[in-house]
């Protein structure tokens, strides 16, 4: 047998750098989306569409910035696509309310970001249960969170990546590190 013989272009270093980046984030980015969206398809399309934004706009930076860019483009996708779903939230109990309704329908709407409290203590093991304590805590502390303990960012590509300052940075890591302290104490013996 012959081998095949490719007419494709050979792919640049640079190109080669650039896939080789994105397939080390591929997999964590996709978690971070699926923990703030609680969608696996919605979380696909995020991290899609942030790896084509990114590339578009910032595959000429310097190899050592793309982790912070990469990530502050994630983010903003999903802090877009969280504002996008609030809206469309709105206008969707308006339009099922009925005429003689006199109650705010903003007010009855319930509170997705609270979980059952059986589907916490169904014999869930200890990184389901963090993985859920992470996706209950607020948008920033989340991404605080994630970038700077998962990620491994320091504080100041964080901030870059969430497009605030360090201080910032600071206060929502601080702030998710008690919440999810508190949360998982609540499973210790």
């Amino acid at each position: 047998m012959s081998p095949i013989v490719s007419d494709a272009p050979v792919a640049s270093p640079r190109y080669r750098d650039l896939d080789a980046f994105l397939g080390e984030v591929e997999r964590r980015a996709f978690v971070m989306a699926e923990l703030a969206t609680r969608d696996p398809d919605e979380a696909l399309d995020l991290v899609q569409d942030a790896m084509l934004a990114f590339v578009k706009r910032y595959s000429g930076k310097p190899q050592a910035e793309w982790a912070p860019l990469f990530h502050r483009v994630l983010q903003n996708r999903i802090r877009d696509w969280a504002r996008r779903r609030e809206v469309r939230n709105r206008w969707t109990a308006w339009l099922h309310r009925s005429e003689d309704d006199e109650t705010d329908p903003l007010q009855q709407a319930p509170d997705t970001r609270q979980r059952p409290i059986d589907d916490q203590l169904d014999g869930l093991a200890a990184a389901e249960r963090l993985r859920k304590a992470v996706a209950d805590l607020p948008l920033r502390q989340q991404q605080a969170f994630l970038l700077r303990m998962w990620e491994g960012l320091d504080v100041r590509e964080t901030a870059r990546a969430m497009g605030c300052s360090d201080g910032s940075v600071k206060t929502h890591l601080s702030r998710a590190m008690g919440s999810l302290r508190e949360r998982l104490q609540e499973f210790q013996p």
